[in-house]
């Protein structure tokens, strides 16, 4: 369910008019990533990386890779930021931060739980980094789900 849910967010994003996504990333680039993070990206989040790199429709932005340098940056560099908030903050090694609620908390790829598909869930971290809900089983979902409300809303 969780890449045909992705599937389906590309299908949206192909007839939206407001997009800006940063672009296709390199597959060295996500290992790169994913070695500097210590942790394997889930299947569809690595597919958005690879095909998107990050970006997002309309106000909906999902965090990504920008760029190599994953020591300096700004959102939406996601690999930049999760490291920032490990270091600073004492976000726990297991989530990579995706987007933001914009009141303090934010949307985090749970890698401590893995699916039959091989895919974490995103959850909501409260302030302090506790989960405060689960939102997707994937990525994937949670992609589609968040594309579909602001295509819906353009209408």
């Amino acid at each position: 369910m969780s890449m045909r849910d992705y599937e389906k967010a590309l299908r949206l994003i192909e007839g939206s008019e407001e997009t800006d996504f940063f672009g296709p990333r390199p597959e060295e680039l996500i290992r790169s990533a994913e070695e500097a993070l210590g942790l394997k990206f889930p299947p569809t989040y690595r597919r958005f990386l690879r095909e998107f790199g990050c970006g997002g429709v309309a106000s909906e932005e999902f965090y990504g890779i920008t760029r190599d340098n994953f020591e300096t940056g700004t959102v939406p560099n996601g690999i930049w930021l999760t490291l920032t908030d490990r270091k600073e903050f004492g976000l726990p090694h297991n989530f990579i931060l995706i987007n933001s609620l914009g009141e303090g908390s934010e949307y985090a790829i749970d890698t401590s739980r893995v699916g039959d598909d091989g895919e974490n869930p995103v959850v909501i971290l409260a302030i302090g980094y506790e989960v405060f809900e689960d939102v997707a089983p994937s990525f994937g979902t949670f992609f589609y789900e968040q594309i579909e409300k602001e295509v819906t809303a353009e209408d």
